[in-house]
């Protein structure tokens, strides 16, 4: 083999740029017609050798490759994961399990996500013969993570239970090792263990015990996924106003759907769950909430291979997400069974509701730590200016702050997970009940918010490699921005967290307040704690004295601070998890470091921003003039 084909078949390791004097310089014969008219007193053997020393003259791209880098195992890279597993569910079997688990994702199903990034799904309209069939092709890897799923038991674990009151937290550890090697795969699974909590909560009893004993099953062949079909055209998360679809009963108790449904995420499901208004002998229906009752549907083909009642319209062309077939569809009597009591749909999928926006939590958390992962490993390969990126200090100190947010985001999502398993394993106290239905939304909306920024972050890290779609670093980011949007944007949950205070009459505010400062107390002896405690002290009284002064307001002040006070609940109280977290017996430095630099920050931007008077009663007048400021006609 030539040295020019060496070269090009080879990859340097360690990342550093491999020597010429290493190999032997290709010897090529370089001409332009300005040489040959030169080369009278030249003889071509002296050309060959001023050729000699050009360094791309054989190779053409030259000697240098970066290294990649690499996907280790997740369970064992992890610090804080496997820490606070050591304190709270020190079992052999779950460590055992995440950790075999870990090196699976990392060594085989990273490369079935990136196969189904690369090849998205596609819908198939016609048959050759002209017949309309609404064919969901999806890739082989598509249906191998379903099978995975199944195996792995990344749903079954929350109804299993093998942890008690730590299943939760179990499970959601899996499937943040697993989201994001997973082509968005864990998006169905949400909407799945939505499904299979709202069946259990309404009773696992005919027409849907076949159904929740497939949503929970760990046998792959029996396993089945639920979509969620809540969105249409004329609302996402106003389906009070925006539900359009009817359902006309039938003899048998049954009803027949009747509708369009702008968005429905993994559409080639096995089952459904959606929110339809019920006509009356007239044709009449009850309009807002109280006219939504909740369906239970099976999407199933019937001896010709039409689907039943469905017809596919098209697929979503989406920013991010391309590995998940996102659709419009018409249900043209569609056939279904009633879940929820006449006119108790939107009460019904509170409890799905919980469940979604956890997972979309652990999907936000996960990807903050790949692409922590990724850029910390990718810190270790990277010569620049002369020395690798990780002996670069401003270079350390910004994948520093990504890794604190990071840190946070796991904490915040873990303990709604812990609270959610005290809960369903009836150990609940009224103050861990109100806490969850607090932090729920909180979580998920400032996690969401904390993913686009910590992955674009993270992209940055890596230069221009970071914008190259086939080192599947981009997909990240554009996966990232969904998080903030399904399940409620920030404004959307902020008001529901203004509502969650509201209907319980503040009693989930003073829940949030006594459990955080009972997380602060075992740290007051803590004199290395010392300037964390103090910020998050000042920012938890800060925040009372707010609570109090605004409640005095009137609806519309707190509407215009319902944003900043939701960031303020989320950094005080992850902060709070952080300084307990570096309490603990078995913390390290690291976990020190970390919760001081947290509580570096705002941590109230909430009162900041009411001194600055940005929550006064002139403010939306101003605000609406700034955003269509328009030039004057001359």
């Amino acid at each position: 083999m030539s040295a020019c084909s060496a070269l090009l078949n080879s990859r340097v390791a360690g990342g550093c740029c491999r020597l010429w004097r290493r190999v032997p310089r290709p010897v090529v014969h370089f001409r332009s017609a300005s040489v040959a008219e030169r080369g009278a007193g030249r003889s071509d053997e002296e050309l060959w050798e001023a050729a000699s020393y050009l360094p791309f003259s054989g190779a053409r791209i030259g000697s240098f490759f970066q290294e990649r880098p690499v996907l280790k195992n997740l369970f064992l890279e992890d610090a804080l994961l496997r820490g606070y597993l050591r304190r709270h569910l020190p079992q052999e079997a779950a460590f055992s399990d995440l950790c075999a688990f870990g090196e699976r994702v990392s060594k085989e199903v990273d490369v079935w996500g990136r196969e189904c990034e690369v090849t998205p799904p596609q819908l198939v309209h016609f048959d050759p013969w002209g017949r309309r069939v609404d064919h969901i092709e999806t890739s082989p890897a598509w249906k191998r993570m379903k099978d995975l799923s199944a195996q792995e038991g990344l749903v079954a674990i929350g109804y299993e239970r093998p942890f008690g009151e730590w299943s939760r937290v179990y499970q959601m550890c899996k499937l943040y090792i697993y989201s994001p090697s997973s082509g968005l795969y864990t998006c169905p699974l949400a909407m799945t263990d939505g499904a299979a909590k709202v069946i259990q909560s309404v009773g696992v009893s005919w027409p849907v015990d076949e159904a929740y004993s497939r949503l929970t099953t760990r046998q792959p062949e029996r396993f089945w996924t639920s979509g969620q079909w809540m969105t249409e055209r004329q609302g996402g998360s106003d389906v009070a106003r925006g539900t359009e679809t009817v359902a006309v009963p039938q003899t048998d108790d049954s009803y027949k759907l009747h509708g369009f449904k702008w968005f429905t995420s993994a559409t080639d499901a096995d089952m459904t769950l959606t929110l339809a208004r019920i006509q009356d002998r007239t044709g009449a229906t009850t309009p807002g909430s109280r006219g939504l009752s909740l369906f239970y549907a099976e999407v199933s083909r019937d001896e010709d291979g039409l689907l039943k009642g469905i017809e596919v319209q098209r697929l979503k062309d989406k920013l991010g997400t391309r590995q998940m077939p996102t659709a419009e569809l018409l249900l043209d009597g569609l056939p279904a069974h009633r879940l929820s009591e006449v006119g108790r749909g939107v009460a019904s999928i509170a409890n799905m509701l919980t469940i979604t926006r956890i997972h979309n939590s652990i999907s936000a958390a996960a990807a903050m730590r790949r692409v922590v992962q990724l850029a910390g490993d990718y810190a270790t390969r990277r010569t620049a200016f002369g020395k690798l990126l990780k002996d670069h200090p401003l270079h350390m100190q910004t994948l520093a702050r990504m890794e604190v947010e990071t840190r946070g985001a796991f904490l915040l999502v873990m303990d709604v997970c812990r609270l959610l398993g005290r809960e369903e394993s009836g150990m609940a106290t009224q103050l861990d009940t109100n806490l969850l239905r607090l932090l729920t939304p909180v979580v998920k909306l400032y996690t969401g918010k904390q993913a686009v920024a910590v992955v674009s972050e993270g992209l940055e890290s890596f230069g221009g490699q970071g914008y190259i779609e086939d080192t599947g670093l981009p997909g990240l980011l554009r996966d990232a921005q969904v998080l903030s949007i399904w399940e409620g944007t920030t404004n959307v949950l902020s008001l529901d967290v203004l509502r969650c205070v509201a209907r319980s009459s503040g009693l989930v505010l003073h829940a949030y307040f006594t459990h955080t400062k009972s997380l602060l107390a075992g740290a007051s002896s803590v004199s290395s704690l010392a300037p964390a405690v103090k910020a998050l002290d000042r920012a938890l009284s800060e925040l009372e004295d707010f609570v109090q002064v605004a409640a005095s307001r009137g609806p519309a002040y707190l509407e215009l601070a319902a944003r900043d006070l939701a960031y303020s609940l989320a950094r005080i109280y992850a902060g709070a998890l952080l300084i307990d977290h570096a309490c603990w017996k078995g913390a390290s430095p690291s976990d020190t470091y970390a919760a001081l630099r947290w509580c570096e920050q705002d941590l109230c931007p909430v009162v900041n921003k009411q001194a600055r008077g940005c929550y006064d009663p002139n403010t939306p007048a101003l605000d609406a003039v700034l955003v269509y400021d328009r030039p004057t006609q001359d």
